[in-house]
């Protein structure tokens, strides 16, 4: 509410007019909250996806090892079950940040920005950094995995 007894209106633009009330600023907070959760989210599968493409190489590998293991009729198959399971994993990772920074960007749009009731510097997240480390670590592994095709 404004000194004059009526509600503030963001500038109208788009779909919608965006009204600055408590509800609408908690709904903003809300949402950007549930990104940060879907960002994480995504991380976590891509490293499980990475992490398991990496152990699927590492354990029949080492069960290749074993004196008495039957050879395998494809030799090269887990290299490859593990070289998509990593390839997956970074994709995943590389779709997230690409959808991530979209949204953020729509939700400090200046028809929003109203509602927000912070400031564009009063609040980052590390998430990207953490998901650009991993597709990093991802594309380690990948090419660790594929040097060993080599």
């Amino acid at each position: 509410m404004s000194d004059s007894g009526t509600t503030k209106h963001a500038p109208i633009g788009g779909r919608f007019e965006a009204r600055v009330t408590a509800d609408s600023h908690m709904a903003w907070v809300r949402t950007r909250l549930a990104l940060e959760r879907t960002m994480m989210s995504w991380l976590r599968t891509a490293v499980s996806l990475i992490g398991f493409g990496f152990a699927i190489v590492q354990f029949f590998e080492h069960l290749q090892q074993f004196s008495g293991a039957q050879p395998a009729l494809l030799p090269r198959g887990p290299l490859y079950l593990g070289l998509a399971l990593i390839a997956c994993g970074v994709l995943a990772l590389l779709v997230s940040i690409w959808q991530y920074v979209w949204t953020v960007r729509y939700m400090w749009n200046e028809m929003f920005v109203p509602i927000a009731g912070l400031k564009r510097d009063g609040m980052k997240s590390p998430v990207v950094a953490v998901a650009v480390l991993l597709v990093c670590i991802g594309l380690y592994a990948f090419a660790a995995v594929l040097l060993r095709l080599v």
